[in-house]
């Protein structure tokens, strides 16, 4: 009877010891980013829009504008029909000038009479006409002033006008609010635009979330702050980053279809969320493993 000898290739066998010592990553998720759709806030037709996708743009940088020149005549409008509210409080000011000047030498007199009358130099109807008189011209100047107070509450209401245009005006700007990366465009200048319009998407690239999901042992093996390694494919090897744990989910849900495994997919996880600084290469979307240091 023969016998036979097998032969076992070496690098066969180097093959399984290193899928022996093959390791999982502690967590798999993708990288999110807070995007901000940026809407128009004025009716109108869009002057200009000065973005382009991909484009770096700053906080608080006007990056478009709608017309504005229909709030620009109604304020004009607004303000001419102040002028003549104003001019008419004007006159009625004028006459109350008048009257609390005739006030002033009525006061005069009546000091004057009263000081007489104390050394028997004025007769008590010399007094009393005094009196009178100061008595009668402060209910004129009275009467006189409840008539400006319409013209006063006018003159508030416009007023009032006058700012809310001037804010349509200031929100006809299109105003960048936060340093960021333009992710979409979507209006082109020309287009008439109105209010609650989305016009762009941006969002700040510099720091990535990497949203992965843990299980329930694994939670007491992180904390907030906490920092970790976060791996990505790159070529045939795996670019590392430093990342930390900036979110724990408070309360299970079941782990998201995108898990490959539809066993993986009805387990309860933990969601966590890992800000890592982006050198440039990370992107919206983009596959990522999280290993937990000294694992």
């Amino acid at each position: 009877m023969k016998s036979f000898k097998l032969i076992v290739p070496i690098s066969f066998i180097a093959l399984l010891l290193s899928c022996s010592n093959d390791q999982k990553a502690d967590g798999y998720g993708n990288f999110e980013a807070t995007e901000i759709t940026i809407s128009a806030e004025a009716n109108g037709k869009l002057q200009f829009l000065n973005i382009e996708e991909g484009q770096l743009v700053e906080k608080g940088a006007v990056l478009g504008l709608v017309d504005t020149v229909q709030s620009y005549l109604n304020k004009q409008q607004l303000l001419a029909t102040k002028a003549t509210v104003a001019s008419k409080s004007g006159g009625v000011w004028s006459q109350v000038e008048v009257l609390q000047e005739e006030l002033k030498n009525a006061k005069i007199e009546q000091q004057r009479l009263q000081n007489m009358f104390a050394d028997n130099a004025a007769t008590q109807q010399e007094l009393d006409r005094a009196n009178s008189r100061v008595d009668v011209l402060k209910k004129q100047i009275k009467n006189v002033e409840s008539k400006n107070s319409p013209i006063i509450n006018e003159g508030k209401t416009i007023s009032a006008q006058v700012a809310l245009v001037e804010e349509q005006i200031t929100r006809s700007n299109i105003t960048n609010p936060i340093n960021g990366t333009v992710l979409a465009k979507y209006a082109e200048p020309g287009e008439i635009v109105s209010f609650g319009k989305p016009l762009y998407k941006v969002a700040n690239l510099n720091q990535m979330e990497l949203r992965v999901y843990l299980s329930q042992t694994q939670l007491s093996n992180i904390k907030i702050g906490q920092q970790v390694t976060v791996k990505v494919d790159s070529g045939d090897t795996m670019k590392e980053y430093t990342g930390k744990i900036s979110w724990i989910s408070s309360s299970a849900e079941f782990t998201p279809k995108i898990i490959q495994t539809k066993e993986e997919r009805v387990n309860l996880v933990y969601a966590v969320k890992i800000i890592v600084e982006n050198d440039g290469s990370l992107k919206i979307g983009m596959p990522a493993e999280m290993w937990i240091n000294g694992q």
